[in-house]
């Protein structure tokens, strides 16, 4: 199992650097004024959210592993943590799916959103792979 876990962290670690950066390429996409330079940040973003979606894929299946054939936070006292992770996951995962979908209205060219809303946006990952952290370390319910 510690493989699994081991596997897991440094899936997890690898996809959540995508969304770290993902997003920073769309503040500079909304900034972006110079054809060329947009063109060339489109590029660095497709390529970034096709590898980054290769990286949560098995970070993803290493974590139902631990948790469907080891067992672990499985229902019962003391793993109600367990639960608010999975829905945290579910999150970065819809997360994960709207960078897809803006950089999707960036390639189109309809995106409306300002550099400072895309600057906030940059800053849900953080949160949320804090909370997700919290919540496997010190376990709380």
């Amino acid at each position: 199992m510690l493989w699994i876990k081991s596997l897991h962290i440094v899936f997890i670690a690898s996809w959540f650097a995508g969304l770290f950066y993902l997003p920073r390429i769309l503040v500079n996409l909304a900034q972006e004024t110079n054809p060329a330079a947009t063109q060339r940040l489109l590029l660095m973003a497709r390529k970034l959210y096709r590898f980054t979606t290769m990286l949560a894929l098995p970070a993803i299946l290493f974590g139902a592993w631990m948790w469907l054939g080891y067992g672990i936070g499985k229902v019962g006292p003391g793993n109600g943590w367990m639960h608010a992770k999975l829905f945290l996951v579910v999150l970065v995962i819809g997360y994960h799916h709207a960078c897809g979908s803006l950089l999707k209205k960036f390639e189109k060219g309809v995106n409306t959103r300002s550099h400072t809303w895309f600057r906030y946006f940059n800053e849900i990952p953080v949160i949320l792979l804090l909370a997700i952290v919290i919540l496997v370390v010190v376990k709380p319910f």
